[in-house]
């Protein structure tokens, strides 16, 4: 399976400009191959616009993630629209199960070739370290994986990466590659690169972290989207600047670790 992740240029507030460079880069991967393509973490509003929030906000039923659903349909590819910012109450008067009736979520929405949508994950986790996140949204609850191109995936979401909990709840659901929608700042390089690396190594799984590239008025985004395999050996990586990471992901590769180092049968619970 070949995974693109695009280390998407993200403009504060620019919602319209956002959205549109995100689908040129699906086009993109598309035309090169991919056959699941994934974006970073609040790709539609930067995660440090923060005031932008409330207008950028839609339900996961709104014209802003439809436009991507008909974009994965249109070039067959499954595709990760990274996050988004959800506003609950309208996906929840559209009839779709929510958290909470009212606020605000940091919300990625995977569609498969088809362009159905097949998993919802509401970031757990909310930074509240120099951020505005926790006065914002509204945390996530549940943990959904799905079925892609023969790999079971599940998403978690940048901060997510410090709590080994939750990607222990991925391993008893079986899921092979674990997608990180992130907008990991400067000057935290070195637990970035650490922190997905140790849940590969930890889980016998494929890690794709997926970071966004760009400034705001006092953060930067430092990139380096990474890749890593079962082992924690790194696929495939880039520096800050924005481009699309391609990485080959063989769905028996995580079956075929396990077997080899069965470290996973000796967990005391």
């Amino acid at each position: 399976m070949r995974l693109a992740c695009v280390q998407l240029s993200v403009e504060g507030g620019d919602v319209q400009g956002n959205l549109d460079r995100a689908l040129t880069a699906i086009d993109d991967a598309a035309e090169r191959g991919a056959d699941l393509v994934a974006l970073p973490e609040l790709f539609d509003v930067g995660y440090f616009a923060f005031d932008s929030y409330a207008r950028a906000a839609e339900s996961l039923d709104g014209p802003k993630l439809a436009r991507f659903a008909e974009r994965a349909a249109e070039h067959d590819v499954a595709l990760l629209a990274g996050t988004v910012v959800e506003d609950l109450e309208a996906s929840a008067a559209d009839g779709i199960e929510v958290p909470a009736d009212a606020g605000l979520a940091n919300t990625a929405v995977l569609f498969d070739a088809d362009g159905e949508r097949r998993l919802v994950y509401r970031k757990h986790h909310l930074f509240g370290y120099d951020s505005a996140e926790t006065d914002l949204l509204v945390p996530g609850e549940r943990v959904e994986t799905a079925e892609v191109a023969g790999l079971r995936v599940g998403v978690s979401t940048c901060y997510d990466l410090r709590f080994p909990a939750l990607y222990r709840e991925f391993v008893d659901q079986g899921v092979d590659l674990v997608l990180v929608p992130s907008a990991w700042p400067y000057p935290r390089v070195e637990h970035w690169r650490t922190l997905p690396r140790a849940r590969a190594i930890e889980n016998l799984a494929y890690v794709a972290a997926i970071n966004g590239s760009g400034s705001f008025d006092d953060a930067e985004l430092l990139g380096r989207t990474t890749v890593y395999d079962p082992w924690g050996t790194t696929l495939a990586s880039a520096a800050d600047d924005p481009r699309t990471v391609f990485a080959e992901v063989d769905p028996g590769r995580v079956a075929a670790v396990r077997e080899e180092f069965p470290a996973l049968r000796d967990r005391r619970l």
